[in-house]
C-alpha cells in the first residue's frame, strides 16, 4: 500500500497561496487516512470470526456424532485398549474327506473383572467359586479386593448357562467379552492329526485363534488367509473310518494289555492317509499340556504312527527279497539254504526259536520269515545298493507329512553300514522307522513298484512317483505276502469276503538305559494290504508291549497280538470304503444256490 503525505507540498504551496490554511488538509489526510485503517481491521476481524464460526460448528459436529455412535453401539470398557479390528479371529474349517466337519468355530464369551467397580467383591468370588469350581474363592477374593489391581481375567471362555449364572450374582464388576473359540465336534476322533488350537493375542473383545500342534499349525497361513474366503481344508481322512479304527485299536490294545497302539490305513495310488491312529489319545477340546518329566512317549500328545521310530522286525524282510528280484539275484523258486551256523562279523544269525528251515525258496523264506534266508540275500545285495533301494523308498529322511510332528519322525540308522548291518537291516533290527514310513514301503510294492509320498490332503488322482521296482517284482512280492496270511505267521490275518496280503514282525523292545534288549517287551507290527489281488489299501498296525494270554503261556508275537487287531480293523472298515466282499460258493453254509 503507498502511504499518501499529511501534508503534500504541492498542495501546501497552492493553499498559501489562495491564503488557506494549511493545517486542514493535513486534518482530511489524517481522517482518510484513519477510515482506511478502520475498513482494514474490520475485514480482518470479521474474517477472523467466520474461520472460528467454521471450526466451532465442526468441533461441534465431530462430538455429536461420536455421541450419536456411541449411543447406538454396545457400552464399551475405557480400559480395553486392544480393539478386535487389530486381532484376526476367524479361522477356515477343517473337513474330511466327504465334508464332514472336523474343526470349526463357535462364538462364546470370557469373562473379566474391575475390581475396583465391584460392590461385593468377597460374595461375588464365593458365588464365581460355585459356577467354576476350579477357581479358589479365597484367591479369588483375594484379587478382588486388591486396591492396586484394576483388570483381572476369571475365565476365558464360558459356556451359556455359566454366563447366564455369571449374570444372576448382579455384580457390576464382573463383565463379558466376545470371542471365537475352537470346537472339534468329534471329541478324541483325529486328535492327532487336528492336533489343536488355543488363543494367541487378546482382547477383551476378541481373541486371535492360533494352531498349536497337527494340522492346525502346519497350515496355520492357510487357514487364516482371507484370501481364501473362509474355504475348508479338506483332509484325506475319513471320518467314520477313523473312527472304527480307533474302536478297534482300542479295544485290542486293551485287551493285549498293550501300551499303547498305532494304525495307518493309506490309498496305495494316491498316498492319502484316509486314518491315522495313536492311542492313548486326548480331546483337542481340553488339549493337556506338554510333559515336564519322563519319556515323552508316555504322554497321549506323542504321536506313535508319526513320531514314533521302532524297530518293526520281520515286516522288512520283503524288501530285501523284491531288492533282491529287482537286481536279477534271485526268483521267487530260487533255493537257499537257510541251516546253521550262520556268522556275519563274528556275531551268529539265529531264527525266532531256534528254527532251522533248512532249504527253502525265497516265497517259503518270506512265508515262514526266515532271518538266515532273509540275510543271505542281504549279503548278495551288499550294504551299498541295500542303503540305495531303502533310500528310494524313503526310509532314511522323516515322512514329508503335512504335520509338525512329522520332523520327529527321523530314522535312526547304523552309524556304519556294514555287512553285518546289511543283513539284520533285512529283518527289521537296527533301523529303526515310524510306522508311517513302513506303510509307505508297502504302498510301493501294492501300486506296482511306484515309490508313494504319504499326505493328509484330498487328492484328485494318483501319485506319479518313481518305479523303483518293476511291476514285475512288486507282483511277486504281492503275491508272497498273501502266502503269508494263508500258509505262514499271519494265518489270523484273513477276513472273510476280503483278500489280505501282508508280514508280521516281532522285535524286542531295546532298553531305554544301558543299551540292550528287553526280553519280555515287544513291538509287534502287522503290515498289510487288501484286496491281496489288486490292492487298494496299505493297513499297517503297531502294538507296543503287548501280551496274549488266552493259552498257558504268555504270546508275545505279532501273530497273535498285531494280526488279530488289523484282521478286525479290515473287517470293520473293508465295507466303509466300499469295498464289495468277494464269497466263493463253498464258503456259503446253509445258502443254496437256485439260479445263476
Amino acid at each position: 500500500m503507498i502511504r499518501t503525505p499529511l501534508r503534500p507540498l504541492a498542495r501546501i504551496l497552492e493553499a498559501r497561496q489562495k491564503g488557506e490554511n494549511p493545517d486542514a488538509i493535513e486534518r482530511e489526510n489524517l481522517r482518510i487516512r484513519h477510515e482506511q485503517m478502520r475498513d482494514q481491521s474490520r475485514v480482518r476481524a470479521e474474517g477472523r470470526l467466520l474461520v472460528l464460526a467454521v471450526m466451532f460448528f465442526g468441533a461441534f459436529t465431530v462430538v455429536g456424532a461420536r455421541m450419536g455412535m456411541l449411543s447406538a453401539s454396545e457400552p464399551a470398557e475405557p480400559r480395553a485398549a486392544s480393539t478386535g479390528a487389530s486381532i484376526v479371529a476367524s479361522r477356515a474349517d477343517i473337513v474330511d474327506r466327504r465334508g464332514r466337519v472336523l474343526a470349526t468355530n463357535m462364538t462364546t464369551h470370557s469373562l473379566y473383572a474391575h475390581p475396583q467397580q465391584m460392590i461385593e467383591p468377597v460374595r461375588a468370588a464365593q458365588e464365581l467359586a460355585q459356577i467354576f469350581p476350579d477357581l479358589d474363592a479365597e484367591k479369588l477374593a483375594k484379587r478382588f479386593t486388591d486396591p492396586k489391581r484394576k483388570f483381572l481375567w476369571v475365565k476365558k471362555k464360558i459356556s451359556p448357562e455359566q454366563m447366564q449364572a455369571v449374570h444372576d450374582i448382579g455384580d457390576p464388576g464382573l463383565l463379558f467379552g466376545p470371542r471365537e473359540m475352537r470346537l472339534y465336534p468329534n471329541g478324541a476322533i483325529a486328535a492327532h492329526v487336528l492336533g489343536g488350537a488355543s488363543f494367541g493375542k487378546e482382547g477383551v473383545h476378541s481373541a486371535e485363534v492360533i494352531g498349536t500342534a497337527g494340522i492346525e499349525k502346519f497350515f496355520e497361513d492357510k487357514l487364516r488367509d482371507p484370501a481364501r474366503e473362509g474355504a475348508p481344508l479338506e483332509l484325506s481322512l475319513d471320518l467314520t473310518v477313523q473312527a472304527a479304527a480307533e474302536e478297534v485299536l482300542d479295544t485290542g490294545m486293551k485287551l493285549l494289555n498293550a501300551k499303547g497302539a498305532a494304525s495307518v490305513l493309506m490309498d496305495v495310488q494316491t498316498g492319502e492317509v484316509i486314518s491315522l491312529v495313536s492311542l492313548p489319545d486326548f480331546d483337542p477340546n481340553d488339549r493337556p499340556r506338554p510333559p515336564t518329566e519322563g519319556s515323552p512317549s508316555d504322554s497321549p500328545l506323542f504321536n506313535r504312527a508319526v513320531q514314533g521310530v521302532y524297530e518293526l522286525g520281520s515286516t522288512f524282510k520283503i524288501f530285501a527279497a523284491a531288492q533282491a528280484m529287482q537286481l536279477g539275484l534271485v526268483h521267487p523258486q530260487t533255493v537257499i539254504d537257510t541251516r546253521p551256523p550262520m556268522k556275519v562279523g563274528g556275531h551268529r544269525i539265529g531264527e525266532f526259536e531256534n528254527h532251522n528251515y533248512g532249504e527253502a525258496t525265497v516265497e517259503q523264506i518270506i512265508v515262514k520269515s526266515s532271518n538266515r534266508g532273509t540275510g543271505k540275500m542281504a549279503l548278495a545285495i551288499g550294504p551299498t545298493r541295500q542303503q540305495e533301494f531303502l533310500k528310494s523308498l524313503g526310509f532314511f529322511e522323516p515322512v514329508p507329512l503335512e504335520m509338525v510332528e512329522a520332523k520327529g519322525g527321523q530314522p535312526l540308522l547304523p552309524q556304519r553300514w556294514t555287512d553285518l548291518s546289511a543283513v539284520t537291516i533285512s529283518y527289521g533290527h537296527g533301523i529303526s522307522t515310524t510306522p508311517l514310513h513302513l506303510a509307505a514301503g508297502y504302498a510301493t510294492i501294492a501300486n506296482g513298484g511306484r515309490a508313494i509320498t504319504p499326505t493328509l490332503l484330498k487328492q484328485r488322482g494318483p501319485q506319479n512317483g518313481p518305479q523303483v521296482m518293476s511291476p514285475a517284482v512288486a507282483q511277486a512280492a504281492q503275491d508272497m505276502l498273501r502266502k503269508v496270511v494263508t500258509e505262514g505267521t499271519a494265518s489270523f490275518g484273513e477276513v472273510p469276503g476280503y483278500h489280505v496280503g501282508g508280514k508280521t514282525g516281532t522285535a524286542d523292545k531295546p532298553k531305554e538305559r544301558g543299551g540292550g534288549y528287553y526280553k519280555d517287551k515287544t513291538i509287534t507290527t502287522f503290515a498289510s494290504m487288501f484286496p491281496a489281488h489288486d490292492p487298494k489299501y496299505v493297513l499297517v498296525v503297531t502294538l507296543d508291549e503287548p501280551i496274549e494270554t488266552s493259552g498257558e503261556k504268555p504270546r508275545r508275537t505279532a501273530g497273535w497280538t498285531a494280526v488279530p487287531v488289523a484282521a478286525e480293523m479290515i473287517g470293520r472298515i473293508a465295507p466303509l470304503l466300499g469295498l464289495r466282499p468277494e464269497y466263493q460258493l463253498g464258503q456259503l453254509e446253509g445258502i443254496v444256490q437256485i439260479s445263476q
